[in-house]
């Protein structure tokens, strides 16, 4: 099974959360972020002109409670 990625380049003051907020609307998903771009150094703002996969994840589906953090249910 392969999974699928989107090409990113970085703009000055990216940081991982702010990306994962414009991919996947929840800032706290950023690990998959890391995960697909190991060559990339943890940093709190990652440097412009950085080429990103983005891995294309599954939807949290919004109908389902429990996938919800307690404050949203």
């Amino acid at each position: 099974m392969s999974t699928t990625h989107l090409e990113y380049v970085t703009r000055e003051g990216d940081r991982w959360d702010l990306l994962a907020w414009h991919f996947y609307a929840d800032p706290h998903r950023y690990e998959p972020l890391i995960a697909a771009n190991p060559q990339v150094p943890i940093s709190p703002i990652l440097e412009a002109g950085l080429l990103l996969a983005i891995p294309v994840l599954e939807a949290v589906a919004a109908s389902d409670p429990a996938a919800l953090p307690p404050w949203k249910r």
